[in-house]
């Protein structure tokens, strides 16, 4: 993207030299017209890119949250199915 404004500034001032006051005002103005667009281009896609990293976290950090709460619901199921296996055996000890 710098090599295209390059060019341009370098071509718009290859051409000042050659044409009227007017002309190069005009050739000016279309350089910095182009230098705008380049920036504002540029800065759009670094936006966009900031965008979809955030969404992109965003999501990772939900699968993590849904993974930590299935991980926990299982080992409150298997602690649960282990205390009521300790309780049957000792239940059996008794009789």
């Amino acid at each position: 993207m710098n090599k295209i404004v390059i060019v341009v500034a370098l071509a718009a001032a290859a051409t000042l030299g050659a044409c009227t006051p007017k002309a190069q005002n005009a050739t000016a103005e279309a350089a910095n017209a182009v230098v705008t667009d380049v920036n504002a281009t540029a800065a759009a896609a670094v936006n966009s890119v900031d965008a979809a990293t955030d969404n992109a976290m965003d999501k990772i950090s939900n699968a993590a949250d849904v993974g930590k709460h299935k991980i926990d619901s299982a080992a409150d199921k298997v602690t649960s199915a282990a205390g009521n296996a300790l309780t049957d055996a000792g239940n059996s000890i008794k009789k």
